[in-house]
């Protein structure tokens, strides 16, 4: 079974590319603009490294104890550019040192509290870590994320994530480029353009509140709605099942 995975990746990832390219031009962007990472959870290392093969060289793990293992042994093993390494998923206050010592880009900062420990763990190692922050603008309460999911029409709501947001851009160790949702689970992707069409709007706004902010990074879409996420403006797409097929737990 692992041998007939490792023999699909490679068509896998150019379909994905291809789609990912359609999807781009569609809606007038450039297809280079969107950073294709491949979410390796529950993944081995000869799963990951298959993909470095087929031309992967972004990848993104959940779980800051798994990448703290799979990192350094994919690093190890790899004979080209060493890949960037994305933590996509919920981090645990406790945990924030793995992501700190083992990840290049932090997509989930998900509240101020967390922020704080990560910058703390950034000062002592002497980084300076792009992060984006994780916004619920659907207000699935399975979610994690600022919850904006009225903060076009919530003062207070929109008021207190730029409080959030004011406090978060004055750590130090921490370089804020961009936001990152979740999309609900749908078997139609249309459904969840909305979602995607109200984190481009609200980075939007965070340019205008703080101009001095390079806020050039969406990360949104999956593998079941990469297309519309792309069409909506998504710069970064998070994607797994599409390329390494179901997760394996």
């Amino acid at each position: 079974m692992i041998a007939d995975m490792l023999a699909r990746i490679p068509e896998n990832v150019r379909q994905v590319r291809e789609r990912i390219a359609e999807a781009a031009l569609r809606a007038g962007r450039d297809p280079a603009a969107v950073t294709l990472v491949a979410v390796t959870k529950t993944f081995p290392v000869e799963v990951i490294l298959a993909g470095y093969e087929a031309g992967l060289r972004d990848f993104g793990e959940n779980r800051p104890e798994e990448g703290a293992v799979k990192i350094p042994a994919v690093n190890a093993a790899v004979s080209g550019p060493r890949p960037t390494w994305h933590m996509v998923g919920h981090i645990q206050s406790r945990k924030a040192d793995l992501a700190v010592a083992h990840f290049d880009v932090v997509h989930s900062v998900d509240r101020l509290k967390i922020a704080n420990r990560l910058s703390r763990f950034a000062v002592e190692a002497g980084r300076e870590i792009p992060v984006l922050l994780e916004c619920n603008v659907s207000g699935e309460a399975t979610k994690f994320g600022f919850l904006l999911d009225r903060w076009q029409e919530d003062l207070a709501q929109r008021e207190a994530f730029f409080t959030d947001c004011a406090a978060i851009l004055r750590l130090p160790g921490l370089r804020v480029v961009g936001l990152m949702t979740v999309a609900p689970l749908t078997e139609d992707p249309e459904m969840v353009r909305p979602v995607f069409a109200s984190l481009r709007a609200l980075l939007d706004a965070l340019r205008e509140r703080f101009p001095e902010v390079p806020w050039r990074e969406l990360s949104m879409g999956m593998t079941d709605d990469f297309e519309v996420a792309v069409e909506e403006g998504a710069t970064m797409v998070r994607i797994g099942r599409a390329i390494f097929g179901p997760r394996r737990e």
